[in-house]
């Protein structure tokens, strides 16, 4: 019994060792770089464009933009398109209603009668957009021509409240809302996809390594070369037949999987924030870094001086008695050997105690001394 147990346990031990080297294997293949087309690049010609439109929010609880003049003339003029006139010279009460700025995006392919979503946003005083409509109001791409219309009411998720004694206290932003599928398509967008004898594929990040093992697994996927790489960010592949193949062609190649190559060693730095992104492939030629700190404390002591018992004129003063004292903390070195990797960086850096900041400056110096083997960005 003790060995069919032992010889069970044995078994279980296997299959376990067996599934922990497949997950390896599944981790090593999904670290090795390979990724898809449709991750990497994408088709010239499929491309979302950007709308714009200025309208009128009406409805709005006294927190408009009260009598502007061109959210007076924009009520007029709307107004008049509905065949009212109102009478020269009395301008309506405008703490209704607020002019705005309606900004969308037109997805690539979209057709006529499709929905898209719109934000909004206060172009004048108004306090908040809470509880408004939009007026329908037309959207016009770069070339100034109208693509959809945009009108319903606004989910606005800021609010803002006044006091009687002018104090105010605003949540998030009301002055800017959204309305869901706001917006109505009227005509698409003109597209050059499958207009032309090739699709060209545009990579997201420029590598000629990239570009051409690109264009390598689309040709081994297509059985013929078909792919050739035109230049660090463009593969072109031949494409036969109407827009229908050119679909099924698309779709095909955006399921090809490609080695991806290693990205350039960087080192980016967010000057606001203090964050240090250290990418893995940065490396560390010969060096040494001391980080010390200097404190200077500067002490205010103040004294009272005051005549002598005896004394028949004087006054009690006041004198200041500075001291100042500096004291620096003991240096540390941290040494460098040729090749150090990113861990290497980590440890040697901790081990100084360096903050971020302290980290920035290290950083910087190593560049300047030509011993950081990486682009150091800054943003």
């Amino acid at each position: 019994m003790a060995a069919a147990h032992s010889m069970a346990r044995l078994a279980r031990m296997a299959r376990l060792a067996t599934a922990f080297a497949l997950a390896l294997g599944v981790s090593a293949s999904a670290f090795a770089g390979a990724e898809r087309v449709k991750d990497l690049a994408r088709f010239q010609g499929v491309r979302a464009n950007g709308l714009v439109g200025y309208g009128l929010v009406v409805g709005l609880p006294g927190t408009g933009d009260d009598n502007l003049a061109y959210t007076v003339q924009s009520m007029r003029s709307a107004a008049s398109a509905l065949g009212v006139q109102l009478p020269p010279g009395i301008n309506p009460a405008l703490k209704n209603a607020a002019a705005v700025m309606i900004t969308a995006e037109l997805p690539p392919f979209a057709k006529s009668g499709q929905r898209i979503d719109v934000t909004v946003s206060a172009l004048g005083r108004a306090k908040s957009l809470r509880g408004g409509t939009l007026l329908m109001t037309p959207l016009k791409g770069a070339d100034g021509g109208a693509y959809a219309l945009a009108q319903g009411h606004l989910t606005v998720g800021g609010f803002g409240a006044d006091g009687a004694d002018g104090s105010k206290v605003v949540v998030n932003t009301p002055t800017s809302g959204r309305i869901p599928g706001g917006a109505i398509v009227e005509r698409p967008a003109p597209s050059p996809f499958g207009s032309g004898e090739a699709l060209v594929l545009d990579l997201h990040t420029p590598s000629f390594q990239t570009a051409q093992a690109m264009a390598q697994a689309i040709n081994r996927a297509e059985g013929r070369l078909v792919a050739r790489a035109l230049d660090a960010v463009s593969v072109a592949v031949e494409a036969q037949g109407g827009a229908s193949a050119q679909v099924a062609l698309a779709g095909r190649i955006e399921a090809v999987e490609v080695a991806v190559a290693a990205p350039p060693a960087r080192v980016v730095v967010n000057a606001r924030t203090g964050t240090i992104v250290i990418g893995g492939d940065v490396r560390i030629r010969p060096a040494a870094i001391s980080h010390g700190n200097l404190t200077v404390a500067v002490s205010e002591n103040y004294r009272v001086s005051q005549p002598g018992p005896l004394a028949r004129r004087g006054d009690t003063v006041v004198t200041p008695d500075s001291e100042i004292a500096a004291r620096e903390e003991p240096v540390r070195m941290g040494l460098f050997a040729p090749g150090a990797r990113l861990s290497d960086i980590v440890d040697a850096v901790n081990a100084l105690g360096a903050a971020p900041g302290d980290l920035v400056a290290i950083l910087e110096a190593l560049k300047e001394a030509g011993a950081l083997r990486a682009e150091l960005v800054v943003i």
